[in-house]
């Protein structure tokens, strides 16, 4: 199997460390990760929590790495000065959308409602063919299966198709997630509005 060009990664996560400290080990692996392989980090621009986490251990590591934050943030979430590059941006849609621009895959850590709604809509825009770049989440201590399980959820009841499962990369340790996403190909999905009959 081929692997896919990778020149960056984003990393959507929490500006918290969370109460396990696995979360914030688990997030400088997962940049001195990034940083090994060449890859440029795109993140969210804060230097504390696990966001913080991730950054400096990629930028210890030799790596690029580059924030992205909206300037009613930059205060709030403590921008982090030490960056390759550093985005301002007006608002939080313009926000998520220059890390997609930026970016070749996308990987979520643990985070809050900030950070589903980001992965979120990476794997949305995936799933209406807007882009056909990796989605994935780093899972430590099984942080996202419950999330998963909602997903299976969904997909059991009909909101989803069961090949949209495939748009998710999901793997326990930051080396075997960027060897996955280097190997992911996009499933065959068809229309996201039709259903397995193949009417509306």
């Amino acid at each position: 199997m081929s692997k896919r060009l990778l020149r960056s990664i984003c990393v959507f996560c929490g500006s918290r460390p969370g109460v396990d400290p696995a979360f914030m080990d688990a997030g400088a692996a997962m940049g001195r990760a990034i940083a090994a392989r060449g890859l440029t980090l795109v993140y969210g621009g804060a230097r504390v929590g696990l966001m913080g986490a991730v950054a400096n251990a990629a930028l210890e590591a030799g790596g690029r790495v580059v924030g992205v934050i909206p300037k009613s943030l930059v205060t709030k979430e403590i921008a982090h000065d030490g960056l390759s590059e550093l985005f301002l941006t007006e608002t939080m849609h313009e926000r998520k959308d220059r890390m997609i621009t930026l970016s070749d895959a996308f990987v979520a850590l643990p985070g809050g409602f900030g950070t589903y709604d980001e992965i979120f809509e990476t794997i949305t825009l995936a799933q209406i063919g807007i882009h056909d770049k990796p989605n994935a989440m780093l899972d430590t201590n099984g942080f996202f299966q419950p999330l998963v399980a909602l997903l299976r959820h969904t997909i059991g009841h009909g909101f989803a198709a069961p090949e949209h499962e495939q748009l998710l990369v999901i793997e326990r340790e930051p080396e075997a997630l960027l060897d996955a996403i280097a190997a992911w190909t996009p499933p065959p999905l068809g229309s996201k509005l039709l259903d397995r009959r193949g009417t509306p």
